[in-house]
């Protein structure tokens, strides 16, 4: 029985849920312009990023494990009048076969991994899908206090008429988000790390850090909540 994806449930709900979230848009579409593509997203959802891409003539294989987010993004790259190669997988082992110069992991996707194992197998599969030379984009967050105690347990108007509810332990560096809105809700757990572990593991499965910013505006990381990089395959 194929296990359902805690996206499923909120497909529709996906858009207006992220709407305010454009900062990083610009940012993966110029790293796509610098590739010179075709371009692998690893947790595509509903192509908010592929879909830019793909409209300036750059190739997108697009992979996630959730079959409705892959529903709502073939309607919206269709409406958009663009083509985008979507693939149903699992980020640990995408269903891909080519070797392209850029993988890319935008949206905090990589924090749906809980452990060490399971970071290890996604990095690698990007790896082994990159061309040498090729790069590896990403971003994650780790919480700070403030951000914490502001949110643990309330219900929060993300959006109009999408509330969102966190539970966070910080011991065991997890986060239990709740999303409800009209079309939907879900609930997903995520697992965050220090800046300083994303490194060690990018460094133990052979890539070189090529930078980690603090922002989609490339300034540097300076120990902030969000951290943005660029890893090279050797």
């Amino acid at each position: 029985m194929e296990r359902e994806s805690p996206y499923d449930s909120i497909a529709e709900l996906y858009d207006p849920w992220s709407a305010s979230v454009v900062e990083d848009v610009t940012f993966y579409l110029e790293e796509a312009r610098l590739s010179g593509g075709p371009v692998v997203e690893l947790g595509v959802g509903t192509g908010r990023i592929a879909v830019p891409i793909a409209a300036d003539g750059i190739r997108v294989v697009g992979v996630d494990s959730s079959r409705g987010m892959l529903e709502v993004c073939a309607r919206r790259a269709a409406l958009a009048g663009v083509s985008l190669d979507l693939r149903r997988g699992d980020l640990r082992s995408p269903p891909v076969r080519e070797r392209v110069p850029l993988v890319i992991c935008p949206f905090r996707s990589l924090l749906h991994m809980h452990s060490d194992d399971d970071r290890r197998l996604v990095l690698a599969a990007a790896q082994r899908l990159l061309l040498p030379g090729g790069k590896f984009v990403f971003d994650v967050f780790t919480p700070g206090s403030e951000d914490i105690a502001k949110t643990h347990d309330r219900w929060l108007e993300r959006e109009p008429g999408i509330f969102e509810h966190a539970r966070w332990d910080e011991g065991a560096r997890t986060l239990t988000l709740t999303v409800r809105g009209p079309s939907g809700e879900t609930t997903m757990a995520l697992a965050w790390l220090p800046a300083d572990e994303w490194r060690t593991l990018l460094e133990e499965t052979g890539f070189q850090v090529e930078a980690c910013y603090g922002w989609f505006d490339r300034s540097p990381f300076t120990g902030g909540d969000d951290s943005v990089w660029i890893a090279r395959r050797p």
